[in-house]
């Protein structure tokens, strides 16, 4: 047990995929002592910083996740580990709810029995469905994918936890947050990567539909810092907090900025709607208010400095999720080599 450690020592899933590498690097630099857990099915080894102790491995392997608790005695714990392609979960329901619960829920009991001193858990504003934007955090949540009720199913267990257990929790709902590490190789999430990947490929950038949905994109040195911060908040601690950029934009508008920041001038490809929530940003003031949260890079820096660092590791590639399990209205485009 490292009870009498100096530093806290915190754990962090999925710290090899794109969002948990930003925390776990923000965490080093507040001189946490910070063990990565990550299966690499996402990620990748190269992601973990330096001064991190890595371990390969998932959030349902309930023996790893008790032997990683009683060796290391966290202080907190930052579960990022998600497999988060909300239109793939429609198909993919039994894997999702695996994943995204019960691999949330094993990591749960362990921080109960350890007495963690917080549980931070990146959900999603998935949650929220098609509820009118900007989304707040009091908006009774109604997701509308397997995906977002996964979350929401992990926000409710944790509200639970504490009721019975004590544990306390903080809650982070982030939409669309972009950077360096992002799997850019992914085809069935994140759509600033797939776009870099594409342009570096020379394809068409491919668009659901017209294109006129909107979201609105946070670079991840805008919201990963605040993650790694807030357990030293006491005002955060059981909280929900929406974080991300204000600022909503259409995909199309988007695909003309990526092309822009990759200095590449590539075509549009539009495919077939597909079921997802058209309008989608938050509000929030909250984390304004409670944990002094201000975005400080804008679209265009964010993105050159994504573009930039894509080019330097070049164009990836991820194997074809093969374990889809209804194909009832999959769209024909992930069906593409």
């Amino acid at each position: 047990m490292n009870r009498g450690r100096q530093s806290p020592t915190s754990l962090v899933t999925g710290g090899a995929g794109f969002l948990g590498a930003h925390v776990a690097r923000a965490l080093l630099e507040r001189d946490h002592h910070v063990v990565v857990l990550d299966d690499l099915s996402g990620g990748f080894r190269d992601n973990v910083p330096g001064g991190a102790d890595f371990i390969e491995g998932s959030v349902v392997d309930a023996d790893l996740a008790a032997e990683l608790f009683e060796d290391n005695g966290f202080d907190y714990v930052f579960h990022l580990a998600a497999y988060a392609a909300e239109g793939l979960s429609h198909f993919i329901r039994r894997f999702n709810y695996t994943n995204n619960v019960v691999g949330s829920v094993t990591l749960v009991n362990e921080a109960v029995k350890h007495q963690v001193k917080c549980f931070v858990f990146t959900s999603s504003i998935a949650v929220y469905g098609s509820a009118p934007p900007p989304m707040r955090e009091d908006m009774r949540p109604e997701p509308e994918d397997p995906y977002g009720i996964a979350k929401l199913a992990v926000e409710r267990d944790l509200e639970a936890s504490r009721r019975q257990f004590g544990l306390d929790y903080i809650i982070f709902r982030p939409h669309n947050v972009y950077g360096e590490y992002q799997n850019i190789g992914d085809r069935y999430r994140n759509v600033v990567g797939i776009f870099m990947n594409q342009l570096m490929l020379g394809l068409p950038l491919t668009i659901f539909g017209d294109g006129e949905q909107t979201r609105a994109f946070s670079h991840a040195d805008d919201v990963a810092p605040y993650i790694a911060a807030s357990v030293d908040v006491q005002a955060a601690y059981n909280q929900i907090f929406n974080v991300g950029a204000d600022d909503p934009l259409s995909v199309n508008e988007l695909a003309r900025a990526v092309m822009t920041a990759m200095g590449v001038q590539g075509e549009l490809r539009h495919v077939p709607a597909r079921n997802e929530v058209v309008h989608a940003y938050s509000d929030h003031s909250k984390a304004r208010r409670l944990l002094g949260m201000e975005p400080r890079v804008p679209l265009a820096e964010g993105l050159r400095r994504m573009a930039d660092w894509a080019k330097d590791v070049g164009v990836r590639s991820s194997p074809e999720f093969d374990a889809i399990e209804v194909t009832s209205g999959l769209p024909q485009v992930w069906l593409e080599g």
